[in-house]
């Protein structure tokens, strides 16, 4: 089967409603490629995303589902293959945080998260993966976070889940290699996001003091990197962890 120019192909991003998310979805957009919005529940938040990405003459459709519910994505499956839109690139961005010391982390708490983040990118791929194998080609990208590599004190759960990822990324690549399909995985240090709505201006202030590079991230770096690794000339990178992180973890 032939594959399509870059420009035509379609990038899946979950989680796409804000923050890193949505600037990827712009940061594809403004190449005109098919873009898919995903979200869980962020209605309108979506679709103010997806009316920008219009704006730069993209097609883009708008999907929900629980990324925890294989039948849910099955479903979203059906239908972008309805609309001629299964991606050839997937970006597992979905994920959710957790703060608090270890030793009150509730089992309900370390299911939601593992869930969320680790299970969803488990399901989200394998759903969508085959179409990659038939083309013989695809690009499979995961969000992970710096804390999946180096661990937090009090992000316990949340390092577990991210470290998860990597290794995730690492043995996937391996075995997808054969195929075309390339995956890799972002790691972002601190970027401006809603996750930081826990962190006061003291404890802000302390975290950028320890960042060589003396600023948080901004989302449209992440999605820069993130459109980097989905091009095609980028086909000989893949089971690798970047972290753009302002030199903080290397």
């Amino acid at each position: 089967m032939t594959l399509k120019p870059f420009p035509q192909q379609t990038v899946l991003i979950t989680g796409a409603s804000r923050g890193i998310g949505a600037a990827i979805a712009e940061r594809f957009a403004r190449e005109g490629m098919n873009i898919v919005v995903h979200y869980r529940q962020s209605h309108e938040e979506a679709n103010q995303v997806a009316r920008r990405c219009l704006a730069y003459g993209a097609n883009v459709i708008t999907v929900t589902a629980d990324l925890r519910s294989r039948e849910q994505l099955i479903r979203m499956r059906e239908k972008l293959e309805k609309h001629g839109m299964l991606p050839e690139i997937l970006v597992n961005n979905a994920g959710i945080a957790h703060y608090g010391l270890f030793s009150d982390v509730t089992e309900s708490e370390w299911d939601d998260v593992m869930n969320v983040n680790l299970k969803g990118t488990f399901l989200c791929t394998q759903v969508f993966m085959e179409e990659m194998v038939r083309l013989k080609y695809g690009r499979i990208i995961n969000v992970s976070s710096v804390w999946g590599i180096s661990g937090a004190s009090c992000e316990v759960v949340y390092s577990t889940a991210k470290g998860g990822i990597n290794a995730l990324t690492k043995a996937l690549a391996k075995e997808l290699a054969p195929s075309g399909i390339t995956v890799n995985a972002v790691a972002p240090g601190v970027v401006h996001t809603d996750m930081m709505a826990q962190f006061n201006e003291e404890e802000k202030a302390a975290i950028k003091n320890e960042i060589p590079a003396g600023r948080f991230g901004e989302p449209d770096e992440i999605a820069s990197l993130v459109y980097f690794l989905a091009l095609p000339e980028s086909g000989y990178i893949s089971g690798q962890v970047i972290s753009p992180n302002g030199g903080w973890i290397t």
